[in-house]
């Protein structure tokens, strides 16, 4: 892996139930600012293997191809969503 993938997937691989990041969030925190994209690209291709449904878009929203899962995985960790979007409402 590149050190890009190694620090991607540590910070993924570091949320916990309840935690919602945005995919430049992520970049940021593992030391490539700017690259959101990188990371979206990153976890279209790790199998599933990390907490994927985490990440979402900037303004909570969520970007991946299967919004319904994403949505229901979410509410499983307890966290709200609305009209394909996070929201900070309590639930």
């Amino acid at each position: 892996m590149t050190q890009f993938e190694d620090s991607v997937v540590d910070v993924i691989s570091r949320l916990e139930a309840g935690d919602v990041v945005t995919y430049g969030e992520v970049a940021a925190e593992a030391g490539f600012p700017g690259a959101g994209r990188a990371v979206g690209g990153l976890l279209r291709t790790s199998g599933g293997d990390l907490p994927w449904w985490r990440v979402v878009g900037s303004g909570g929203h969520l970007r991946t191809p299967d919004r319904v899962r994403q949505a229901q995985l979410l509410a499983d960790d307890g966290v709200l969503v609305l009209n394909n979007r996070v929201s900070d409402q309590a639930q």
